[in-house]
C-alpha cells in the first residue's frame, strides 16, 4: 500500500514552485546594471519583463487543459525546466550580448514557464485542503509574491561579487532544483480523501464539505454566467491594484505629498501588503465565505478611491493605498478556492487558466489608463474617477454573485443535509 503523503507537505512543495516564479517580481533589479554593463536601453531591457508577464497569464490559459491532464508532477516539472532554462539562457544571452536572445529566454521561455508552473499546483492543493481552501491557496500565491522579497537582495549581491552572467546561472540553477523538489511531491490525494476530523465536523455542519455549487468542465464553466462575472471583478481588481503599483511613487508625491524618499519606503510596504493580503484575504474567506470577502475588496476601493484625491494626511493616504493593494494581492489568493466553490474541482486548474486572462489584460489596461489620462490631463486625479465607476460596477457584480450564490446553497441544503452522510468517505 501507497504510503500516504502529508498535505502539509503538499503546500510547502507548492509554496516551493510558487517561490521561484515569483522572482519574476524582481526583474527591476536587473534593468540598470543591463543597461549600464551592456548599453542596453531601459525601454529595451524592460521589453523581456514585459514579455514574460504577458506570457505568464496567456500560457496559463492556454496550458489550464494540458495541466489537468497531464498532473501536478509532470506540468511542475516542465515549468521548472522551461522557467530554470529561461533564467540561465538569460545569462548566456548577457555573454554573448544578445538582446534578443535576452527576451526569447527570459520573456519566452521564462513566462511560459511562469504560466504553467503559477497553476500546476493549485487544483491539487485544493483537493488536498477541502476544509481550508482560502488557506491553502493563499500560502502557495503568498510565495508567489514572497519570491520578488527573496531574490531581489540575493541577486544585487551575486552581480556585485559574481557578474550578470553568473547571477542568471546560479538563480537559474536554484529555481530548477527547488521547482523540481516541489514537483517531485506534489501528487493528489487519493480518491475521496478527506482531513482526519473532517466526517465528524460534517454532522454538524455541511457548509465546508458540501460547499461546490456544481462540478463542471472547463468548456462547460465559460459558458455560465458566473464565469464572467467572476472574470469582470478580477479583472477590474487586478487593473486596479497594477495601476496603482505603477505609479505608487509619483501619485504618492503629487497628491499625498510624500517626499521621494518616502514614497521609495511606501512602495517598499506596499509589497509587504501585497503579500499579508493574499495570506490573510484568502485565510478569512474561509470564514467570511468567498463572495463576501470580494464584496469587502470593492467596498474598501470604493472608499479608497473616493477619499484618496481629496486627502491631506499623507498617513491615511498611505494606509489607503496599502489597502487597495492587500485587495489585489486578495483577489489572486482567493479565485482558486472561488473557482471550487462555484464550479468544482473537476477541471479547475484549466478555468483559473482561462481566468488568470484577467491577470495580463489588467496588466495592459491599468498602466495604460494612468498613463493616457495623466498625459492629457497633467493630472492623475482624474483617474481616480475612472476607477470609482469601474469599482462601482465590480462591486454590483459581487452582490448579484453572492445573491446566486446564497440561493444555490438555499436550495442545495436540504438534500445536502439528508445525503451528507452518504457523501463524506473515510
Amino acid at each position: 500500500m501507497r504510503l500516504q503523503k502529508n498535505r502539509w507537505l503538499i503546500a510547502l512543495s507548492a509554496i516551493c514552485i510558487h517561490l521561484s516564479i515569483g522572482a519574476a517580481y524582481a526583474y527591476s533589479v536587473y534593468t540598470i546594471p543591463l543597461a549600464e554593463n551592456l548599453g542596453w536601453t531601459i525601454s529595451s531591457v524592460t521589453i523581456a519583463f514585459t514579455v514574460m508577464m504577458t506570457l505568464g497569464g496567456a500560457s496559463a490559459a492556454v496550458f489550464g487543459r494540458f495541466v489537468e491532464r497531464s498532473g501536478p508532477t509532470k506540468s511542475a516539472m516542465i515549468a521548472a525546466v522551461l522557467f530554470g532554462l529561461g533564467q540561465a539562457g538569460s545569462g548566456v544571452a548577457v555573454a554573448l550580448d544578445s538582446l534578443v536572445m535576452f527576451i526569447l529566454s527570459y520573456g519566452l521561455l521564462s513566462g511560459i514557464g511562469l504560466g504553467i508552473g503559477y497553476i500546476a499546483p493549485v487544483s491539487t492543493l485544493v483537493k488536498w485542503f477541502p476544509d481550508r481552501r482560502g488557506l491553502a491557496t493563499g500560502m502557495a500565491v503568498l510565495g508567489f509574491g514572497a519570491g520578488a522579497l527573496i531574490t531581489a537582495p540575493l541577486a544585487a549581491s551575486l552581480m556585485e561579487s559574481v557578474g550578470i552572467s553568473t547571477t542568471f546561472y546560479i538563480l537559474g540553477g536554484s529555481y530548477f532544483l527547488l521547482m523540481s523538489l516541489g514537483a517531485w511531491y506534489i501528487a493528489p490525494p487519493p480518491k475521496g480523501w478527506l482531513p482526519v476530523g473532517m466526517k465528524e465536523k460534517a454532522r454538524i455542519s455541511t457548509r465546508r464539505v458540501l460547499q461546490d455549487l456544481s462540478s463542471l468542465t472547463a468548456k462547460k464553466a465559460v459558458v455560465t454566467k458566473h464565469f464572467w462575472m467572476l472574470w469582470t471583478i478580477m479583472l477590474i481588481n487586478t487593473s486596479a491594484g497594477i495601476m496603482m503599483i505603477s505609479v505608487a511613487s509619483p501619485m504618492a508625491q503629487t497628491i499625498g505629498g510624500l517626499t521621494a524618499a518616502s514614497a521609495a519606503v511606501m512602495v517598499g510596504l506596499m509589497g509587504i501588503f501585497n503579500g499579508a493580503g493574499r495570506i490573510g484575504w484568502a485565510a478569512a474567506s474561509d470564514y467570511l465565505s468567498r463572495p463576501v470577502v470580494y464584496i469587502i475588496f470593492f467596498v474598501i476601493q470604493l472608499v479608497a478611491f473616493i477619499t484618496l484625491p481629496i486627502i491631506s494626511s499623507a498617513i491615511i493616504f498611505q494606509v489607503l493605498i496599502f489597502l487597495v493593494v492587500s485587495c489585489y494581492g486578495g483577489g489572486f489568493s482567493n479565485l482558486p478556492a472561488f473557482i471550487a466553490d462555484l464550479f468544482g474541482t473537476r477541471e479547475l486548474g484549466a478555468i483559473h487558466g482561462y481566468l488568470l486572462t484577467t491577470w495580463s489584460l489588467g496588466g495592459l489596461i491599468g498602466p495604460t489608463l494612468v498613463s493616457q489620462i495623466y498625459a492629457f490631463t497633467g493630472s492623475y486625479v482624474p483617474v481616480f474617477y475612472v476607477f470609482i465607476v469601474l469599482i462601482a460596477i465590480a462591486l454590483i457584480i459581487s452582490l448579484f454573485l453572492k445573491k446566486d450564490v446564497r440561493k444555490i446553497q438555499k436550495e442545495q441544503r436540504d438534500p445536502q443535509m439528508a445525503t451528507a452522510g452518504s457523501l463524506v468517505s473515510d
